[in-house]
Formats: C-alpha cells, structure tokens, sequence
C-alpha cells in the first residue's frame, strides 16, 4: 500500500465554523493545510486574504502551502512570510521573471513551490527544476473547486518524474484537483508525492478519516 502526503484545502472548508475545521485537521494525519489566495485577475474567482489568514495561521498547527493564484505574486512574500509559511507556490504562467520570484522566495528561508496549470507542459521547467523544492501541477483549471479531473495530468506527473531523473532534481510533486480516492491512487502511482484534497475531505462524512484513507490509498 502506497502512502502519500495531504494537503486538505482550506477553500472546501465551511467558512462559517472554521475553526471547528481547523480543529479537525489538527487532530487528523494532515501533513499541510492548502491556501488558495485568488485575486479575481489571474483566475475567475476571489477567495480569501491575509486578514482571514492571520486567524487561519495562528489556528492552525500544520505547516502551510500558500498557493498564489495571483498576478505579480512576488509583492506579497513578505505578507506570506509573515504568516509563518513553509511553502510559498507561485504559478509559471504569472511570473515573468520566475528564477527572479524563486530566488526572492527562498532568501526568506521559506520553500519555493512552482505551480503549472493543465495548458502548461513540464518540460517548459527544465532550466529552473533544480532551483524549485516543489511542482505543483493543476488537474483542474484554477479558480473553482469541485471539478472534474483532467486525465492528462497522470501523463504530466510521469513526465515530471522522468524530467527529475534526466537533470538529478528532487522536488515534491504535488498534485491539485479533482482528488479523491480513485484519482488520489492513481496519481501515487504515477509518481505524485503529495494530494491536495478541498471537497473529498470536507464534503466526507468523517473528514479526518477520508485524509486517513487518501494518505494510504
């Protein structure tokens, strides 16, 4: 039986009664909590913003993944800093200067996450691989959550594991979409080292049971 590391995302969580949520994956075998910041820009939807997550941060005892589905995510290191993140994750797409962002990134001691949407082949992080401590590929298109999940992205997780192998990089691959026990398995099959999971853990009957049964499927 595989075993792979989850991220529950805190966009499925009830907004209503989050710190009963919070509770809950602090108590389970969560590894990290998800953070989806959206700007309404870079993708079709608005989420939630440093306000909410400086309750979130002093809440929650995992560390955090902040994905930035931002434009211009680098104005906002230090605020993501300041939360007492581990992993900052800024999408290829919005970055012009992305070795620049990385580099910013890590000079804070946090880890710097790259986050490829389903459009975007692997291959385009061949000359900055060895600089990222972890891929993020989308199985799903940015900005909802809820959606179905896009087949490609095993092919995608291969293709990373076999770019990682030619150029000797070693970041975590993390996978984001769409995750439930049917595609969580096969995702870890294919070489996925990490799930994000919003509507399977929080749309569960026993939420930090799904989280169990996802890390070990």
């Amino acid at each position: 039986m595989a075993t792979c590391m989850i991220a529950p995302s805190l966009l499925s969580a009830n907004f209503a009664n989050l710190q009963a949520d919070l509770e809950m994956i602090n108590n389970s075998e969560a590894d990290w909590l998800h953070l989806d910041v959206m700007d309404g820009v870079f993708v079709p939807n608005i989420s939630f913003g440093f306000p909410v997550l400086k309750h979130v941060a002093r809440l929650c005892e995992k560390p955090l993944d902040v994905h930035l589905m931002i434009v211009n995510p680098e104005k906002f290191i230090p605020e993501v800093k300041a939360l007492g993140a581990y992993m900052m994750n800024v999408h290829y797409e919005a970055c012009v200067h992305l070795h620049r962002v990385i580099q910013q990134i890590k000079e804070t001691g946090m880890k710097a996450g790259v986050t490829l949407n389903p459009a975007t082949p692997v291959a385009v992080l061949e000359d900055i691989i060895g600089e990222v401590d972890m891929v993020l590929l989308m199985s799903v298109n940015p900005g909802f959550g809820g959606q179905k999940f896009i087949e490609n992205t095993l092919k995608k997780v291969r293709d990373l594991r076999a770019l990682m192998e030619r150029t000797g990089a070693s970041p975590l691959i993390e996978v984001d979409g769409g995750v439930n026990l049917d595609t969580g398995k096969r995702l870890v099959e294919a070489g996925a080292d990490m799930l994000v999971a919003g509507n399977a853990v929080f749309g569960a009957p026993d939420p930090a049971d799904m989280i169990h049964r996802l890390r070990n499927s």
